[in-house]
């Protein structure tokens, strides 16, 4: 069912694509965004994570060099993999003081998992086994292709509504000016819904399945509080500027610029670490406080930290 779903979500953003391609160019328009949209998924499908990971500067590591934390880090990534029967993912590290992660990869064989340097700094190990097993949960469902060419789509719609605004529409459709305007503002917010829709319900799911993946729901619990709290207060530069890739965070990175919950991709953080505790069986939940001191004062921090 989730498949079925995500696939009528799919089919009604390239729809989307379409529709504001005829508005741009009539039924030429049409044509060529339909093209152009079967054109972008392939290309989406060979290439999404080489450009995700080329736009955000990430570099592979390895247990072979680096520093004791980097080989702890790719140790961990290679152990949770082959607990959960995966093939081991290329391992990334971003040089980025916000804590987040990501994975990417048109398939298990062809995955690879990035985690910022403000991650590695602000969790523990255990916590950092929690998010890499969520991420490891995303591509043993085969979220990442989805995830990623849902992204490529996005932002292919955002480029062309400008485009329509920038040219003034099809005028054999007597919208003009004020319907390429209607374009360039509800074409992008119609795609960020559609977003929405595809990733929240993955996002519980791959919590669910990252849990039973380290074996500590709480760990997943704990790291997401973290996580939730440094991204408000730290912004993200490259996600800023690319806001398509953010649904592939585990918390959404365009929080630490004020981003309308309404047309977030991701389900409330609070959510997620209540789910995790009632699986952990524990009575009381971690409680989020952005505007008030860290619930992990005082806890040791990672080992970049």
């Amino acid at each position: 069912m989730n498949t079925l779903r995500t696939g009528m979500l799919l089919a009604a953003l390239t729809a989307l694509f379409m529709g504001v391609g005829y508005m741009v160019g009539g039924a030429g328009g049409m044509m060529l965004a339909f093209l152009f949209a079967a054109g972008t998924n392939l290309f989406a499908y060979w290439n999404s994570d080489k450009m995700v990971l080329r736009m955000y500067k990430a570099q592979e590591v390895d247990e072979s060099h680096g520093s004791g934390a980097v080989r702890r880090y790719a140790q961990t990534v290679r152990e949770l993999a082959a607990g959960a029967g995966l093939p081991k993912p290329k391992v990334y590290i971003i040089d980025n003081p916000q804590p987040n992660a990501f994975a990417t990869g048109r398939n298990p064989e062809n995955a690879a998992v990035a985690a910022t340097t403000g991650l590695l700094r602000m969790l523990s190990e255990q916590e950092v086994a929690g998010v890499m097993a969520h991420e490891l949960a995303h591509v043993k469902n085969r979220d990442t292709l989805t995830m990623t060419v849902t992204a490529t789509i996005a932002g292919a719609i955002t480029m062309l509504a400008n485009f329509a605004m920038f040219f003034g529409g099809n005028r054999n459709n007597g919208g003009g000016l004020i319907g390429a305007i209607a374009i360039m503002i509800f074409a992008p917010m119609a795609a960020a819904l559609v977003q929405m829709a595809i990733s929240r319900g993955r996002e519980y799911e791959a919590d669910r399945m990252g849990a039973e993946i380290c074996g500590h729901p709480e760990w997943l619990a704990s790291a997401l509080a973290k996580i939730s709290n440094g991204a408000a207060q730290i912004p993200n530069m490259t996600a800023e500027r690319h806001p398509e890739t953010g649904q592939l965070m585990i918390i959404n990175p365009l929080s630490g610029r004020g981003a309308d919950n309404l047309f977030s991709t991701h389900p409330g953080t609070q959510n997620r670490i209540d789910r995790l505790m009632q699986m952990a069986g524990k009575g009381a939940s971690l409680r989020l406080d952005p505007e008030g001191p860290s619930p992990f004062e005082g806890q040791r921090k990672g080992p970049w930290g």
